[in-house]
Order: C-alpha cells, then sequence, then structure tokens
C-alpha cells in the first residue's frame, strides 16, 4: 500500500490479563496498531466501542481493523467489550480490507474479516501495509517502542480523555518459566523468554503520554513485576532492584495523578525476599496509593498445583502477602494503603475436586487469622485459551465456595481495608441506579463506592465511608453539608432515618455542631456522624 491510506480503528475493547483495554482504560495494544499504521504511511481514525453505540457512523476506509475481546470474564460498571451480536452488526458497515485482533479473532464472527490475527494484530497489519505477507508474528522490541510513540495520539479521541482515562503500559512480553511451560491455562510463556523494554524506553513513552494530557497510568503487559529487569533463566529469577528503581522513579518524578502496578509471583517473593523486599518498597514509595500486587495462587490443592505447573504454594504466597502488608501497608493520600496484594483463584483446572473449595477456603481463613490485608480476591473459571481441561465444573459447588467467599472473607478484608470513617479521595462518580450514584477512585481494582443519593455524574468527591458490602461499601460526599443536602440524603445518614431527618431539616439553619446535636437528640448517634458533616452557611 502507498501513502493517504485510511485506517479506520475500532477499539471494541480488550480486557486480557497483560493489557486492559477495558473504560477507564485504553489498552497499550491498540495504541500499537495506530502507530504501525502510521509507520507505514496511513492516516488513523479511532472509534471507541461506545462511540458506535452512541451512533457514531463507520466511515470509508482503506483498511478497517478491530481490536476487542475479552479472555479474563469480568463484571463492567458503564462499558464492555463489544459483543458477539455487536460484532455481528458491525461487520457489513466496515470498508476496505478488514482485520480483526485480540480474543474476539478467535470467534466464529471472525471469519467475515480477512485476517483473523491471534498473535500480534499491529505486527501482521504493517506487514501487509508495506507490501509483505500477513502473517501471525510478533512485533520486534525496535518496532515495539517506535509504534508505542507514534500511536501515543490516539488516547486524545478516548472519551475519556483526559479524565479519567488510564493508559496502561508495558514492560516485557513472555514468561520467565517459559522453560517448563508456565501456568497450563497461560498463554504468556508461549512467547518464549522475556523480551524487556528498558525503563528508559517506556519512560519516555510515559513522557509522550503525559505531554498529551495522560495523567494516569498503570504499569502492566508483565507476568511479574518484580522480575522486571531479571536476565536470569529461571522460574524465579533474582529480582534487579536497580532496573526496577530506575523505572519507577523515573516515572514518579512525572507527577502523575495515578501510577499503579499489576501482576507479581509469589514464588518470587518468597524465594528472593531482600530484593523482593527492596522492589515493594520502591514500589510503595514511588506508586500512588490504592496499589495492588495481583498474585497467582489460582489454587491452594497441592495436586492442582503439580497437575498444572502452577506459579507458587500456599507457603509462598502466604509469604508474599506478609511481605506486602509489611511495607506497602501504611495508609497514603488516597485513603487507601499504600501497596496491597491481591489474590488470583482458578477454578476448573486439572486435578481439581470437592476437596479443592475447601482449601482454597482454608487459605483464605488463615490469611484473615493473621489479620493480613488482602484488596481483592478474584474468583473466576478457566478458560481454555492453550488448552482444553478435564475438570468439569459443578456449578453448585463453584458458586457456593464463592459466595462463602464473598461472605466470609471479602466483607472482612474491606472492612479492614477501609474501616468506617475512612476517607476516600477523588471518587469519580460514573452511574445512577435509582437514587443511587456509584463511582470509583481511579486506578487499579477500585472500590466500587455506593453514595445513597443522587451526584452528578462525572465529577469527584471525597467519600466519608459509613458501611461495607461484600464486594463495595457505602459512604456520603465529604464535605456533606447538614444545612444544604437534601433530606433524602439527610436521612441516609449512620442512624438517622426518616424521622430525625424530617427533624433536622425543620430546625436548619445551624450554626454550631451543639444546635445539631440537640436536633437530633441521641448522643451516640451525633458522634458517629459528627466527623462526616460540616455546617457551613
Amino acid at each position: 500500500m502507498t501513502n493517504n491510506v485510511r485506517v479506520v480503528l475500532i477499539d471494541g475493547y480488550i480486557d486480557d490479563p497483560a493489557a486492559l483495554g477495558v473504560p477507564p482504560y485504553i489498552s497499550p495494544m491498540v495504541r500499537s496498531i495506530a502507530g504501525a499504521s502510521i509507520d507505514a504511511g496511513a492516516a488513523v481514525e479511532y472509534i471507541s466501542a461506545d462511540m458506535i453505540r452512541k451512533g457514531r457512523k463507520i466511515p470509508d476506509a482503506d483498511v478497517s481493523v478491530v481490536l476487542s475481546g475479552n479472555t479474563v470474564p469480568g463484571k463492567y460498571l458503564r462499558s464492555m467489550p463489544l459483543s458477539m451480536k455487536e460484532l455481528e452488526s458491525l461487520v457489513p458497515k466496515l470498508k476496505g480490507w478488514r482485520l480483526i485482533g485480540g480474543s474476539a479473532a478467535s470467534s466464529p464472527v471472525a471469519e467475515k474479516f480477512n485476517f483473523a490475527i491471534r498473535k500480534d494484530i499491529a505486527a501482521s497489519l504493517y506487514d501487509g501495509m508495506t507490501g509483505k505477507e500477513v502473517d501471525e508474528r510478533y512485533r520486534t522490541l525496535e518496532e515495539w517502542n517506535r509504534w508505542m510513540m507514534l500511536g501515543a495520539e490516539i488516547v486524545t479521541q478516548h472519551q475519556d480523555f483526559p479524565h479519567p482515562l488510564i493508559a496502561e503500559m508495558e514492560t516485557y512480553r513472555g514468561c520467565h518459566r517459559y522453560k517448563s511451560g508456565g501456568c497450563s491455562y497461560c498463554i504468556e510463556p508461549l512467547k518464549g523468554k522475556p523480551l524487556m523494554r528498558s525503563p528508559r524506553d517506556i519512560i519516555t513513552e510515559a513522557e509522550k503520554l503525559v505531554s498529551l494530557g495522560i495523567r494516569n497510568i498503570r504499569i502492566g503487559g508483565q507476568t511479574c513485576i518484580i522480575s522486571y529487569g531479571s536476565t536470569e533463566d529461571s522460574d524465579t529469577p533474582t529480582p534487579n532492584p536497580d532496573a526496577v528503581r530506575e523505572l519507577f522513579t523515573g516515572l514518579k518524578a512525572l507527577d502523575l495523578n495515578v501510577l499503579h502496578v499489576d501482576n507479581a509471583n509469589p514464588a518470587v517473593i518468597s524465594s528472593h525476599p531482600e530484593e523482593s523486599k527492596e522492589i515493594i518498597g520502591i514500589l510503595a514509595e514511588c506508586c500512588t496509593s490504592g496499589n495492588v500486587l495481583a498474585l497467582g495462587l489460582e489454587s491452594a490443592d497441592p495436586v492442582v498445583f503439580r497437575e498444572n505447573n502452577l506459579n507458587c504454594t500456599s507457603e509462598q504466597i502466604v509469604d508474599a502477602i506478609r511481605t506486602i502488608n509489611e511495607i506497602g501497608g501504611e495508609r497514603g493520600p488516597t485513603g487507601l494503603p499504600k501497596l496491597l496484594p491481591g489474590i488470583n483463584i482458578i477454578c476448573g483446572l486439572d486435578g481439581e475436586t470437592k476437596s479443592t473449595y475447601r482449601l482454597d477456603m482454608d487459605l483464605l481463613k488463615r490469611i484473615l487469622d493473621e489479620e493480613l490485608m488482602i484488596r481483592r480476591i478474584n474468583i473466576r473459571q478457566v478458560m481454555p485459551l492453550r488448552k482444553d481441561f478435564n475438570t468439569r465444573i459443578d456449578k453448585g459447588d463453584f458458586k457456593k465456595f464463592k459466595d462463602a467467599v464473598r461472605e466470609e472473607i471479602d466483607r472482612e478484608m474491606l472492612m479492614r481495608v477501609v474501616p468506617k470513617g475512612t476517607v476516600l479521595r477523588d471518587v469519580y462518580m460514573e452511574i445512577h441506579d435509582g437514587n443511587n450514584t456509584f463511582g470509583r477512585q481511579i486506578g487499579t481494582y477500585p472500590l466500587l463506592v455506593g453514595i445513597p443519593y443522587k451526584v452528578e455524574l462525572g465529577s469527584s468527591h471525597d467519600v466519608t465511608i459509613t458501611d461495607w458490602g461484600f464486594r463495595s461499601i457505602t459512604g456520603i460526599t465529604t464535605p456533606f453539608n447538614i444545612n444544604k443536602m437534601p433530606m433524602s440524603a439527610i436521612e441516609e445518614l449512620p442512624g438517622i432515618g426518616k424521622k430525625r431527618a424530617a427533624k433536622i431539616v425543620l430546625k436548619r439553619p445551624y450554626h454550631s455542631m451543639d444546635e445539631l446535636k440537640e436536633a437530633i437528640d441521641d448522643p451516640a448517634v451525633f458522634e458517629s456522624i459528627r466527623r462526616m458533616i460540616s455546617i457551613s452557611q
């Protein structure tokens, strides 16, 4: 193809362990596609799934590229990847040469495209646009860095730009466990020995994004951030604190609103405690609070561990959780601890039996009994991306286990992570549900915060926590002006209710806390809400 080629890039959103792309995230993969197109001499028009849902027309193009699919099914608050039905209806509207990438490239809809690319759609697209055969390959390191810079500007076309958009960035691909085959369900080991981007290359990309207006970045796209920069050929390589320090001190200097990370291998932390403690300290110091290190336990069952060549044992993950709590448990400016662990559990792996759920639950209870903190527990069924699994998941047993974790573990953990009265800073309001408003802080695995009254969507507020659910929390916007808030909001204050709220409203305005205390007529109730409210005129 020659210059003046027009590429329409449809961001159908991806949700993968190594690339988050559902709003408020924009994935590195879609930016790489844009960069490869520009490198081949094309002009790129970016269109997101939500733009299409709101009626955006698909323009004429020489090349139409769709990126979509989720390999980690999740619940979404205000957006989600294109459904198969949406993809089906989109295909006839695409003009020119048609390519599809992401996990949707393995769906039946992909047969309607000229090319369905399963490895690296940016590399395959570039080859086709520069006169080479369109084949499956991965980008080279030089292409990777060049395309991320060239494609950076499409962030300005995203509907969430500049806020609350989060740019996911990649550090390396592949897995240190590639020789052993890695975990049975994961495709990263199939990409071979880790191909590392240098700290300077990553920082340069971040600088470019910041120059465009991005203030929120998540360093993802790696199997283990603790192993970043390590060249040791081992399942549990010795970490390289110098490389991690160079990367994160450089990123900290950009003065971002949010700087968070992704996965860590608990076995590496447990096997190399001194180096790992140094790195966890760097992350706690350089990143913004509310950060989460997702730890791949997958199963506490030793049989499942052996049959699936999993990352770590139960002892190793407890070691890692203790270490992260010790170094990252201090509460930071956002209202959350600086750095906490998350746990991933996968059901349906080979070797699983009914006793596997009991072993998983016993481990979680042990962590709870040790008074440790976990930010989130992600429980999902295995997806056969790499192979078929022999275990048939009993839906009843799976639901019973999941419900037990939510009821017996999750709520207790939330009470530790965000005690009553905690003020979470800058909660971004995203949806209304009846008279309730739901919002989240910007960042990795943000807590869902319910406000029991209407708050303007798209606004950000500090929120004082008043109650906990199993996976979400309830709070009130702070400062809560008792002289101006509607009765429907006042009655949601702890211990108030409709009758007392009516009495409070009738006696407004208040000029002192003593006047309000008298109106409430219950010292215990007054004390429970005193720090949450203001009486400014």
